[in-house]
């Protein structure tokens, strides 16, 4: 490990060093120790990738570690995570303590739930959560979160009626206690899923992330010194939430409203109205006037909105100070209950994205007239498109494989929008190679979607177009979770909506964008995905950059006429 780091200094010599007063951290010890706290959560997430089963976390990065103290409240979470699961797994953390007291931990532990209201919003995630004990003393939790490559049920699906069809769902439970795994709750849970290996190895891969987390949290403490997290923590806390405070009293005080809409489901028209209210160094965003909740999938449970509300901003005020618990408490959130942002228990959400991923766009659109110079317009990724292919191999095996791909992202106030570039999440694609190794499924194409990228003094990023074969002697059952067929991704201040989403069969078919359909053996499915939206007024694009891009084939000379009026 190298030298030890340097000890706290302390303003009395018999204080304990769990009392440590904020200033007693001078600011480059604090920033060594939160880079550090940093290194031990992506230390646990090379662990959870490294031993993970599934390509949804090894190559497409859905997934988070986190580390906490004893409160329950986050100290330093992984730097290539989901940044909503990092957000939602502290309150994850005191749920648990709520059902298991502190006093009831062991080493050794690990409790887990995949319970929507309690977690991150669908039954595929599963929340990990591990005590970490120094000299005796519960001084900490390490926490992970993965996607799941099948809960059971209706598949990863949209078009389920109640929560029960979405698959099992898991309450608080441990896993491991004292280092003892509960055979029974495996026995549970590999008996409602298809993949029961993938599934079990996932889970196992979250418990080997946790204790890496571990170990290395005992050792910075032996090294610094420190009794427990519990100064640290706050210390750490109160620079993330002075950081925002500071950003946001920036923004004029007032109230911004706006309001989108997207395809919901068949007649069901998603609309989401915002209003964000500015006060100081307080901000409070109410989804006041939003759609009712539906009965399919793309409910959103208020922990996800919350995670998908206050993340857009910290992304436009403040992007460089890493995140913790701190990082939100200036920003309050409202949903009315019952509401598509807020439903009742059983509600379907299995596809809860197709409606969180909006909440950026909107809040985006409500800041644009007083932070032209901060926001994006939106984001052909937003929400992301989905699809799942199940069924069985040529020898007869099970499989289930997502493929994770995404639209372009919107244009910004200074360049164009990234191509295929997810946001607010941040999964990955990965490797197609790996993705046609685990399932019969062959990528012909994959390629950017010239002119998908909406019109603008800055571009939207392109979308991109798949075209994947079935290679199986029977049918596949295909889930599809998607959007921007209808409403595509808006411009900003000018700029023009990006190209939408279309899925179709070579047989001539266009299946349910979300809805679960058959695909013969043999047939192949195109995925062409939804481009982003442009800023400014297209007139005002520079004519080298327009040149560019006709010839590096963004824009065809037919897209330019039409955009740019421009040959």
């Amino acid at each position: 490990m190298g030298q030890p780091l340097p000890s706290i200094r302390v303003t009395e010599p018999t204080q304990s060093r769990e009392r440590i007063a904020l200033d007693d951290f001078d600011p480059i010890t604090l920033e060594v120790y939160w880079s550090r706290m940093i290194s031990i959560a992506d230390e646990a997430a090379a662990g959870l990738l490294r031993t993970a089963f599934s390509t949804i976390v090894r190559e497409s990065n859905d997934y988070a570690t986190v580390l906490m103290d004893r409160n329950g409240d986050s100290v330093a979470e992984n730097t290539g995570g989901i940044a909503s699961f990092s957000c939602i797994l502290p309150q994850t953390t005191k749920t648990f303590l709520k059902r298991f007291p502190a006093e009831t931990w062991q080493p050794g532990d690990c409790v887990i739930t995949n319970d929507p209201w309690l977690a991150t919003g669908h039954l595929p995630d599963f929340t990990a959560v591990s005590p970490i004990f120094h000299r005796g003393r519960l001084v900490g939790f390490a926490g992970s979160i993965a996607h799941s490559p099948d809960v059971g049920g209706a598949l990863w699906s949209a078009d389920c009626r109640e929560l029960f069809e979405e698959g099992i769902r898991i309450l608080p439970a441990r896993l491991f206690r004292g280092g003892t795994r509960n055979e029974e709750l495996v026995e549970i849970i590999t008996a409602n899923v298809r993949v029961p290996g993938p599934v079990m190895g996932d889970l196992e891969a979250q418990v080997v992330a946790n204790e890496v987390a571990v170990r290395r949290l005992q050792e910075f403490l032996d090294d610094t010194g420190l009794e427990d997290l519990q100064g640290l923590s706050a210390a750490l806390q109160d620079r993330a939430d002075r950081a925002l405070r500071r950003a946001i009293a920036e923004v004029p005080d007032g109230s911004y409203s706006a309001v989108i809409e997207a395809d919901g489901f068949d007649e069901q028209v998603t609309r989401i109205a915002c209003r964000v209210d500015v006060r100081a160094d307080t901000m409070h965003i109410d989804f006041a006037g939003t759609s009712p909740q539906v009965d399919r999938g793309i409910n959103c449970v208020l922990n996800y909105t919350h995670a998908y509300a206050v993340y857009p901003v910290k992304c436009a005020l403040d992007p460089f100070t890493p995140r913790n618990e701190g990082s939100y408490r200036a920003i309050t959130v409202s949903a009315p209950d019952g509401s598509i942002l807020n439903p009742r228990f059983p509600a379907p959400c299995s596809a809860r994205q197709l409606t969180g991923h909006l909440l950026a766009g909107v809040i985006y659109k409500a800041l644009a007239d007083v932070l032209p110079d901060k926001v994006i317009a939106e984001c052909g990724g937003a929400p992301t498109m989905r699809a799942l292919f199940s069924g069985l191999d040529r020898n007869g095996d099970r499989f289930s494989q997502v493929l994770f791909a995404s639209g372009g992202m919107g244009a910004s106030p200074h360049r164009d929008g990234l191509p295929t570039t997810a946001f607010p999440t941040n999964v990955g694609a990965g490797s197609i190679e790996a993705y046609e190794s685990v399932a019969p499924l062959l990528v012909w194409r994959k390629q950017l979607r010239p002119d998908s990228g909406g019109a603008g003094r800055f571009r939207g990023g392109l979308g991109q177009e798949v075209e994947i074969e079935v290679r199986t002697d029977a049918p596949v059952r295909l889930s599809l979770l998607s959007d921007r067929r209808d409403h595509p991704a808006e411009g900003l201040l000018g700029g023009r909506h990006g190209g939408a989403a279309v899925i179709a069969i070579d047989d001539g078919t266009r299946p349910h964008p979300k809805s679960r359909t058959t695909v013969a053996a043999g047939r192949k499915v195109t995925l062409l995905y939804a481009g982003g939206g442009g800023f400014g007024d297209p007139k005002e694009r520079d004519p080298a950059a327009l040149e560019a891009d006709l010839r590096d084939g963004y824009v065809t000379p037919k897209g330019a006429a039409r955009d740019y009026g421009r040959g």
